[in-house]
C-alpha cells in the first residue's frame, strides 16, 4: 500500500487563484475586446530598439551577458535607474537599488525580508490585487485604510497605525491598480509624518509614474525627509519598455537593502544578466523619454475614447473617475447590481473586465469595476463599449 504524500503548505493552500489571471485565461480568444488585464499595448513595445540592444550585447560581450551576475544587479542598469529617478527629483545612487524580476519580486522580497506571521501590513481600499496573494502568503495580517477619491484618508491611517501598530503601510500614490487615482503632495506629506512619528515601513510602489497624461508631477513619498530612512520604492520596467523582460527594482535604505538582497539570493540568486544587459544597453543607446512621449499621447487617446463612451455603455446611475495617467478608470454601476455576476454575460458579448470586489481587503463594493484603457485602439474600445452596453442592458440588477 503506498503511503500518501504531505499536503501542501497551508499558506499554498490558503492563498486563492489571482482572478484577474483567470479572466485573462477566459478572454483569450481572439474576438473578445477585454477590459480586464493591465497589458500594455504591444503596438508600442520598441521591437527593434530592443532588439538591437540584445543583437549588440550578445555581439560585444557575449562571455558575460550568459554568465552568473551579482545579486545586486548589473552596474550599468542600475546607474541608467539612478539617473532616471535623480531627473525626476530622487536623489538616487547605484548601490541604492537592487534590480529584481518585475516590481511583483521587489514586493515578495520585502514582504519575505519584513514580515513575521501575524504582522499588521495596512493597505489602501481597494488596493493591487497581486499584493494582496503576497502579504498572505507571508502570513501577514491585512487591514484596510479608509480611502476616498484622492486616495488614503491620513486621518483615518493614523488612527489605524495607533490601534492596529502596523510593521508596513503598502501604498500606489500615483494612478493606483485598481482605481487610477493619486494621492496629492499633501496627503504625502501627511504618510511620511506618520510613518516618522509612529515607526513604520513604507512600500510605495510606482508601476505607472511615467504614464502621465496631464497634471503635473506629485513627489515621491520616499523624497519626503520624514519618510526617508523607511520607505521601500518600486519600479518596473514593464509599463514602460517591455514586460515579458520581466524588470523591475527597489530602492531601500541599507540595512533594508541588505535584507532583500539575501532573500533575493535564496530566491533566484540574480534576474537574468542577458535581460539585464540588454536594458542597460537600450537605455544608453535609445531615447526611451521619446518613446514614452509617443506612447502617451497614444494612451491619452484610448483614456478619452474609453471616458467618452462610459455614458452610454453603463446603466443611468453608474459613476467612474477620471484618472490623470496610468492605465485603469475605477467604476460603480447603481445600487442592486453585481458585476461578478454581470461578468459572464458580458462575456458571452465578447467583452470584458474586472470586477471590483477582489480588489478589497475588507468588505468588498459588489458594483465596483476596473476597466483598462491601455491595450485597445479607440476604434476597438468604442465597439467594445457598444458591446457592453448590450449586455449591461439584457441583465436586471439583484432585487
Amino acid at each position: 500500500m503506498r503511503a500518501p504524500v504531505p499536503g501542501i503548505a497551508a499558506r499554498a493552500a490558503s492563498v486563492g487563484a489571482s482572478p484577474v489571471r483567470e479572466i485573462l485565461a477566459l478572454t483569450a480568444r481572439p474576438e473578445v475586446i477585454s477590459f480586464a488585464g493591465g497589458l500594455p499595448a504591444p503596438d508600442f513595445f520598441d521591437t527593434e530598439g530592443i532588439r538591437a540592444a540584445y543583437d549588440r550585447v550578445l555581439a560585444e560581450d557575449p562571455r558575460r551577458a550568459l554568465q552568473y551576475s551579482t545579486t545586486e544587479g548589473d552596474p550599468d542598469l542600475r546607474m541608467s535607474v539612478a539617473n532616471r529617478l535623480c531627473a525626476r527629483g530622487l536623489t538616487t545612487e547605484p548601490d541604492d537599488l537592487l534590480v529584481t524580476g518585475g516590481s511583483q519580486q521587489a514586493l515578495t522580497l520585502l514582504a519575505t525580508a519584513l514580515l513575521e506571521p501575524g504582522d499588521v501590513v495596512l493597505v489602501e481600499d481597494p488596493t493591487y490585487l497581486a499584493a494582496l496573494q503576497c502579504f498572505a502568503f507571508a502570513g501577514a495580517r491585512v487591514v484596510p485604510v479608509p480611502s476616498d477619491e484622492e486616495g488614503i484618508d491620513p486621518a483615518a491611517l493614523e488612527e489605524l497605525v495607533i490601534r492596529e501598530r502596523p510593521k508596513l503601510l503598502y501604498v500606489i500614490p500615483t494612478f493606483q491598480n485598481p482605481t487610477g487615482r493619486t494621492l496629492p503632495a499633501a496627503r504625502r506629506a501627511q504618510v511620511a509624518e506618520i510613518a516618522e512619528r509612529h515607526g513604520l515601513w513604507i512600500a510605495e510602489d510606482d508601476p505607472y509614474g511615467e504614464l502621465r497624461y496631464e497634471g503635473e508631477h506629485a513627489p515621491w513619498i520616499a523624497s519626503f525627509p520624514a519618510a526617508a530612512d523607511r520607505t521601500v520604492l518600486l519600479g518596473s520596467f514593464s509599463k514602460i519598455m517591455a514586460p515579458g523582460m520581466r524588470l523591475g527594482w527597489l530602492r531601500a535604505p541599507a540595512a533594508m537593502r541588505r535584507a532583500c538582497v539575501i532573500t533575493k539570493q535564496a530566491a533566484d540568486l540574480h534576474t537574468s544578466t542577458v535581460d539585464q544587459a540588454a536594458a542597460a544597453r537600450y537605455l544608453a543607446d535609445s531615447d526611451l523619454d521619446a518613446h514614452l512621449a509617443r506612447v502617451r499621447g497614444a494612451y491619452r487617446d484610448r483614456r478619452d475614447a474609453l471616458l467618452d463612451g462610459l455614458g452610454d455603455a453603463l446603466p443611468p446611475g453608474s459613476s467612474w473617475n477620471r484618472p490623470e495617467g496610468g492605465m485603469f478608470i475605477w467604476a460603480r454601476l447603481p445600487q442592486g447590481h453585481d458585476a461578478t455576476a454581470l461578468l459572464p454575460v458580458a462575456v458571452a458579448h465578447d467583452v470584458a473586465y474586472v470586477p471590483g470586489a477582489p480588489f478589497f481587503a475588507g468588505p468588498p463594493d459588489p458594483a465596483s469595476l476596473r476597466l483598462s484603457f491601455v491595450t485597445h485602439t479607440p476604434d476597438e474600445i468604442r465597439e467594445g463599449l457598444v458591446r457592453l452596453a448590450k449586455a449591461l442592458a439584457i441583465q436586471a440588477p439583484n432585487p
